[in-house]
Protein backbone atom coordinates (compact mmCIF):
# COMPACT_ATOMS: atom_id res chain seq x y z
CA UNK A 1 0.00 0.00 0.00
CA UNK A 2 3.01 2.32 0.79
CA UNK A 3 4.58 1.57 -2.46
CA UNK A 4 1.54 2.10 -4.28
CA UNK A 5 0.94 5.60 -2.75
CA UNK A 6 4.51 6.81 -2.88
CA UNK A 7 4.87 5.86 -6.84
CA UNK A 8 1.05 7.70 -7.59
CA UNK A 9 2.88 10.98 -5.18
CA UNK A 10 5.71 10.56 -7.61
CA UNK A 11 3.85 10.56 -10.63
CA UNK A 12 1.28 13.15 -9.45
CA UNK A 13 4.66 15.66 -8.76
CA UNK A 14 6.50 14.59 -12.43
CA UNK A 15 3.20 15.49 -14.48
CA UNK A 16 2.75 18.68 -12.56
CA UNK A 17 6.50 19.68 -13.46
CA UNK A 18 5.76 18.55 -17.09
CA UNK A 19 2.71 20.92 -17.46
CA UNK A 20 4.35 23.99 -15.90
CA UNK A 21 7.30 22.94 -18.22
CA UNK A 22 4.95 23.30 -21.17
CA UNK A 23 2.71 25.96 -20.12
CA UNK A 24 5.27 28.33 -19.45
CA UNK A 25 7.26 27.85 -22.21
CA UNK A 26 4.55 27.69 -24.87
CA UNK A 27 3.35 30.72 -23.32
CA UNK A 28 7.14 32.63 -23.31
CA UNK A 29 7.30 31.59 -27.59
CA UNK A 30 3.79 33.64 -28.29
CA UNK A 31 4.44 37.10 -30.22
CA UNK A 32 3.80 40.24 -28.27
CA UNK A 33 5.99 42.33 -25.15
CA UNK A 34 4.15 42.43 -21.98
CA UNK A 35 6.09 45.76 -21.14
CA UNK A 36 5.16 47.17 -24.70
CA UNK A 37 1.24 46.36 -23.94
CA UNK A 38 2.09 48.00 -20.43
CA UNK A 39 3.20 51.11 -21.27
CA UNK A 40 1.94 51.54 -24.59
CA UNK A 41 2.77 51.53 -28.21
CA UNK A 42 4.45 55.21 -27.82
CA UNK A 43 7.04 54.39 -25.38
CA UNK A 44 10.72 55.15 -25.12
CA UNK A 45 12.98 52.28 -25.72
CA UNK A 46 14.94 53.32 -22.98
CA UNK A 47 11.46 53.19 -20.83
CA UNK A 48 10.90 49.98 -21.75
CA UNK A 49 14.50 48.06 -20.94
CA UNK A 50 14.00 49.30 -17.61
CA UNK A 51 10.12 47.89 -17.15
CA UNK A 52 11.71 44.52 -18.62
CA UNK A 53 14.63 44.37 -15.98
CA UNK A 54 12.06 45.17 -13.36
CA UNK A 55 9.59 42.83 -14.67
CA UNK A 56 12.59 39.79 -15.09
CA UNK A 57 11.73 39.91 -18.57
CA UNK A 58 15.86 40.76 -20.09
CA UNK A 59 17.05 37.22 -17.75
CA UNK A 60 17.16 34.04 -20.03
CA UNK A 61 14.19 32.05 -20.09
CA UNK A 62 15.72 28.90 -18.11
CA UNK A 63 16.55 30.95 -14.88
CA UNK A 64 12.98 32.84 -15.51
CA UNK A 65 11.32 29.40 -15.48
CA UNK A 66 13.12 27.89 -12.48
CA UNK A 67 12.89 31.14 -10.26
CA UNK A 68 8.51 31.02 -11.08
CA UNK A 69 8.25 27.14 -10.30
CA UNK A 70 10.21 27.86 -7.28
CA UNK A 71 7.83 30.34 -6.37
CA UNK A 72 4.90 28.68 -7.42
CA UNK A 73 5.61 25.41 -5.50
CA UNK A 74 6.20 28.00 -2.52
CA UNK A 75 2.43 29.88 -3.16
CA UNK A 76 4.04 32.81 -4.57
CA UNK A 77 2.47 33.36 -8.46
CA UNK A 78 4.17 36.47 -8.83
CA UNK A 79 2.67 40.32 -9.66
CA UNK A 80 0.19 40.94 -11.81
CA UNK A 81 1.67 42.92 -15.32
CA UNK A 82 -1.92 44.43 -15.40
CA UNK A 83 -3.56 44.77 -11.90
CA UNK A 84 -0.32 45.29 -10.07
CA UNK A 85 -1.30 43.27 -7.42
CA UNK A 86 -0.31 39.41 -6.30
CA UNK A 87 -1.78 36.87 -8.62
CA UNK A 88 -2.46 34.66 -5.67
CA UNK A 89 -4.90 37.51 -4.33
CA UNK A 90 -6.40 37.64 -7.82
CA UNK A 91 -6.59 33.96 -7.58
CA UNK A 92 -8.27 33.55 -4.55
CA UNK A 93 -10.32 36.09 -4.81
CA UNK A 94 -12.02 34.24 -7.91
CA UNK A 95 -11.94 31.37 -6.19
CA UNK A 96 -15.13 32.30 -4.08
CA UNK A 97 -16.82 32.18 -7.53
CA UNK A 98 -15.18 29.10 -9.82
CA UNK A 99 -15.32 26.73 -6.73
CA UNK A 100 -18.78 26.75 -5.62
CA UNK A 101 -19.98 27.15 -8.87
CA UNK A 102 -18.20 24.00 -9.71
CA UNK A 103 -19.26 22.37 -6.59
CA UNK A 104 -22.87 23.08 -7.07
CA UNK A 105 -22.66 21.99 -10.94
CA UNK A 106 -21.08 18.54 -10.23
CA UNK A 107 -23.45 18.02 -7.14
CA UNK A 108 -26.71 18.69 -9.62
CA UNK A 109 -24.98 16.98 -12.26
CA UNK A 110 -24.26 13.51 -10.08
CA UNK A 111 -27.43 14.15 -8.21
CA UNK A 112 -29.65 13.63 -11.84
CA UNK A 113 -27.29 11.16 -13.53
CA UNK A 114 -26.61 8.28 -10.57
CA UNK A 115 -30.91 7.63 -10.70
CA UNK A 116 -31.67 8.13 -14.24
CA UNK A 117 -28.23 5.93 -15.35
CA UNK A 118 -29.53 3.15 -12.81
CA UNK A 119 -33.13 3.60 -13.87
CA UNK A 120 -32.69 3.35 -17.77
CA UNK A 121 -30.71 0.12 -17.05
CA UNK A 122 -33.06 -1.56 -15.05
CA UNK A 123 -35.63 -0.96 -18.03
CA UNK A 124 -33.18 -2.10 -20.85
CA UNK A 125 -35.14 -1.97 -24.25
CA UNK A 126 -38.26 -0.83 -22.64
CA UNK A 127 -39.99 2.68 -23.53
CA UNK A 128 -38.55 4.45 -20.82
CA UNK A 129 -35.22 3.18 -21.31
CA UNK A 130 -35.11 4.25 -25.24
CA UNK A 131 -37.26 7.96 -24.17
CA UNK A 132 -34.12 8.51 -20.65
CA UNK A 133 -31.32 7.45 -23.45
CA UNK A 134 -32.95 9.75 -26.25
CA UNK A 135 -33.24 12.78 -23.68
CA UNK A 136 -29.89 12.42 -22.65
CA UNK A 137 -28.70 12.53 -26.55
CA UNK A 138 -30.16 15.40 -26.70
CA UNK A 139 -28.52 16.95 -23.49
CA UNK A 140 -24.64 15.92 -24.77
CA UNK A 141 -25.61 18.00 -27.65
CA UNK A 142 -26.55 20.99 -26.50
CA UNK A 143 -24.33 23.79 -25.84
CA UNK A 144 -24.04 24.64 -22.30
CA UNK A 145 -24.04 28.48 -23.10
CA UNK A 146 -26.89 28.15 -25.27
CA UNK A 147 -28.69 26.60 -22.20
CA UNK A 148 -27.45 29.24 -20.12
CA UNK A 149 -29.10 32.16 -22.71
CA UNK A 150 -32.24 30.46 -22.61
CA UNK A 151 -32.21 29.88 -18.26
CA UNK A 152 -31.68 33.99 -18.53
CA UNK A 153 -34.53 34.24 -20.96
CA UNK A 154 -36.98 32.35 -19.33
CA UNK A 155 -35.81 32.45 -15.30
CA UNK A 156 -34.53 35.93 -15.20
CA UNK A 157 -35.77 37.83 -17.67
CA UNK A 158 -39.70 36.70 -18.32
CA UNK A 159 -40.23 35.39 -14.72
CA UNK A 160 -37.88 37.53 -12.77
CA UNK A 161 -36.46 34.64 -9.93
CA UNK A 162 -32.94 35.25 -10.32
CA UNK A 163 -30.70 37.74 -11.31
CA UNK A 164 -29.33 37.85 -14.99
CA UNK A 165 -25.80 38.20 -14.84
CA UNK A 166 -23.33 38.90 -12.36
CA UNK A 167 -22.40 37.83 -8.64
CA UNK A 168 -23.99 39.22 -5.71
CA UNK A 169 -21.47 38.76 -3.54
CA UNK A 170 -21.00 35.72 -0.34
CA UNK A 171 -21.08 39.21 1.99
CA UNK A 172 -24.67 39.67 1.34
CA UNK A 173 -25.42 36.47 2.02
CA UNK A 174 -25.55 32.94 1.22
CA UNK A 175 -29.00 32.92 -0.73
CA UNK A 176 -27.95 35.65 -2.30
CA UNK A 177 -24.87 33.90 -3.25
CA UNK A 178 -26.24 30.67 -4.17
CA UNK A 179 -29.39 32.39 -5.98
CA UNK A 180 -26.38 34.27 -8.40
CA UNK A 181 -25.21 30.88 -9.40
CA UNK A 182 -27.99 28.38 -9.67
CA UNK A 183 -28.59 29.46 -13.28
CA UNK A 184 -24.95 28.68 -14.45
CA UNK A 185 -24.35 25.70 -12.04
CA UNK A 186 -27.87 24.16 -13.81
CA UNK A 187 -26.66 25.16 -17.52
CA UNK A 188 -23.54 23.72 -16.58
CA UNK A 189 -24.44 20.24 -14.71
CA UNK A 190 -27.08 19.30 -17.38
CA UNK A 191 -25.03 18.60 -20.18
CA UNK A 192 -22.98 16.43 -18.09
CA UNK A 193 -25.42 14.74 -16.68
CA UNK A 194 -26.73 13.35 -19.81
CA UNK A 195 -22.99 11.96 -20.28
CA UNK A 196 -22.78 10.49 -16.74
CA UNK A 197 -26.11 8.92 -17.21
CA UNK A 198 -25.16 7.23 -20.15
CA UNK A 199 -21.87 5.86 -18.99
CA UNK A 200 -23.74 4.90 -15.85
CA UNK A 201 -26.36 2.94 -17.47
CA UNK A 202 -23.50 1.24 -19.89
CA UNK A 203 -21.48 0.24 -16.47
CA UNK A 204 -24.30 -1.04 -14.90
CA UNK A 205 -25.57 -2.88 -17.67
CA UNK A 206 -22.19 -4.78 -17.87
CA UNK A 207 -22.49 -5.55 -14.43
CA UNK A 208 -25.84 -7.37 -14.54
CA UNK A 209 -24.38 -9.47 -16.61
CA UNK A 210 -21.68 -10.84 -14.34
CA UNK A 211 -21.79 -14.41 -13.02
CA UNK A 212 -22.17 -12.84 -9.21
CA UNK A 213 -25.39 -10.81 -10.62
CA UNK A 214 -26.72 -14.19 -11.65
CA UNK A 215 -25.75 -16.22 -8.41
CA UNK A 216 -27.79 -13.70 -5.99
CA UNK A 217 -30.77 -14.37 -8.47
CA UNK A 218 -30.11 -17.87 -8.71
CA UNK A 219 -30.43 -17.84 -4.71
CA UNK A 220 -33.37 -15.90 -4.19
CA UNK A 221 -32.20 -12.05 -4.74
CA UNK A 222 -34.85 -10.32 -6.14
CA UNK A 223 -33.64 -8.36 -9.76
CA UNK A 224 -33.84 -4.73 -7.66
CA UNK A 225 -32.48 -5.67 -4.55
CA UNK A 226 -29.72 -7.65 -7.22
CA UNK A 227 -29.51 -4.52 -9.07
CA UNK A 228 -29.06 -1.60 -5.92
CA UNK A 229 -27.12 -4.39 -3.81
CA UNK A 230 -24.44 -5.77 -6.08
CA UNK A 231 -25.09 -4.22 -10.00
CA UNK A 232 -24.87 -0.25 -8.99
CA UNK A 233 -21.81 -0.61 -6.13
CA UNK A 234 -19.77 -2.57 -8.65
CA UNK A 235 -20.69 -0.40 -11.71
CA UNK A 236 -19.11 2.77 -9.64
CA UNK A 237 -15.55 2.61 -10.84
CA UNK A 238 -15.99 4.43 -14.76
CA UNK A 239 -18.68 5.90 -12.94
CA UNK A 240 -16.22 7.57 -10.57
CA UNK A 241 -13.60 8.18 -13.60
CA UNK A 242 -16.41 10.37 -15.20
CA UNK A 243 -17.25 12.21 -12.08
CA UNK A 244 -13.64 13.67 -11.47
CA UNK A 245 -12.74 14.26 -14.91
CA UNK A 246 -16.10 16.36 -15.00
CA UNK A 247 -15.19 18.39 -12.05
CA UNK A 248 -11.73 19.40 -13.43
CA UNK A 249 -13.85 20.35 -16.35
CA UNK A 250 -16.18 22.29 -14.24
CA UNK A 251 -13.69 24.36 -12.58
CA UNK A 252 -11.32 24.89 -15.45
CA UNK A 253 -14.01 25.12 -18.30
CA UNK A 254 -15.56 27.58 -17.19
CA UNK A 255 -14.82 30.62 -19.21
CA UNK A 256 -17.45 30.88 -21.68
CA UNK A 257 -20.47 29.92 -19.15
CA UNK A 258 -19.18 32.49 -16.88
CA UNK A 259 -18.99 35.51 -19.47
CA UNK A 260 -22.25 34.43 -20.23
CA UNK A 261 -23.53 35.30 -17.03
CA UNK A 262 -20.78 37.73 -16.56
CA UNK A 263 -19.46 36.29 -13.16
CA UNK A 264 -15.99 36.86 -11.80
CA UNK A 265 -14.52 33.45 -11.51
CA UNK A 266 -11.54 32.22 -12.58
CA UNK A 267 -12.97 31.65 -16.59
CA UNK A 268 -13.62 34.95 -16.62
CA UNK A 269 -10.38 36.12 -15.22
CA UNK A 270 -8.02 34.19 -17.84
CA UNK A 271 -10.12 35.42 -20.31
CA UNK A 272 -9.07 39.05 -19.32
CA UNK A 273 -5.51 38.26 -18.86
CA UNK A 274 -4.83 36.34 -22.28
CA UNK A 275 -6.62 39.55 -23.94
CA UNK A 276 -4.40 41.80 -22.18
CA UNK A 277 -1.21 39.55 -22.14
CA UNK A 278 -0.41 39.25 -18.67
CA UNK A 279 1.31 36.27 -18.76
CA UNK A 280 2.32 35.82 -15.16
CA UNK A 281 -1.51 35.69 -14.65
CA UNK A 282 -1.82 33.15 -17.44
CA UNK A 283 1.92 30.89 -16.20
CA UNK A 284 0.24 30.70 -13.04
CA UNK A 285 -3.68 29.99 -13.29
CA UNK A 286 -3.32 27.32 -16.24
CA UNK A 287 -0.64 25.63 -14.27
CA UNK A 288 -2.55 26.24 -11.27
CA UNK A 289 -5.45 24.55 -12.90
CA UNK A 290 -3.48 22.00 -14.41
CA UNK A 291 -2.01 21.14 -10.94
CA UNK A 292 -5.93 20.74 -10.07
CA UNK A 293 -6.78 18.51 -12.17
CA UNK A 294 -3.39 16.14 -11.67
CA UNK A 295 -4.73 16.18 -8.35
CA UNK A 296 -8.20 15.12 -8.76
CA UNK A 297 -7.00 12.65 -10.78
CA UNK A 298 -4.58 11.26 -8.20
CA UNK A 299 -8.10 11.62 -5.49
CA UNK A 300 -10.04 9.62 -8.21
CA UNK A 301 -7.27 6.93 -7.71
CA UNK A 302 -7.47 6.76 -4.14
CA UNK A 303 -11.07 6.20 -4.60
CA UNK A 304 -10.39 2.92 -7.08
CA UNK A 305 -8.46 1.84 -4.06
CA UNK A 306 -11.04 2.23 -1.59
CA UNK A 307 -13.48 0.69 -3.97
CA UNK A 308 -11.73 -2.16 -5.24
CA UNK A 309 -8.58 -3.26 -2.96
CA UNK A 310 -6.78 -5.12 -5.53
CA UNK A 311 -6.40 -2.38 -7.64
CA UNK A 312 -3.29 -1.18 -5.46
CA UNK A 313 -2.47 -4.65 -4.31
CA UNK A 314 -1.61 -4.96 -7.89
CA UNK A 315 -4.23 -8.07 -8.34
CA UNK A 316 -5.75 -8.25 -11.78
CA UNK A 317 -9.57 -6.40 -11.12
Amino acid sequence: MIAWLAGRIVTLLVTTLAASVLVFFVLEILPGDPAQLILGVNAREDTLAALRAQLGLDRPILTRYATWIGRFFLGDFGVSYTYGVPVRELIVDRLAVSLPLALMAITLSTAIALPVGVFAAARRGRAADVMTMGAAQVGVSVPNFWLGLLFILFFSVKLGWFPASGFAGWDKGIWAGFRSLLLPALALALPQAAILARVTRSAVLETLGEDYVRTARAKGLTRSAALWRHAAPNALIPVVTIIGLQFSFLLAGTIIIENVFTLPGLGRLIFQAIAQRDLIVVEGLVTLLAFTVILVNFLVDLVYAAIDPRLRTGAPA
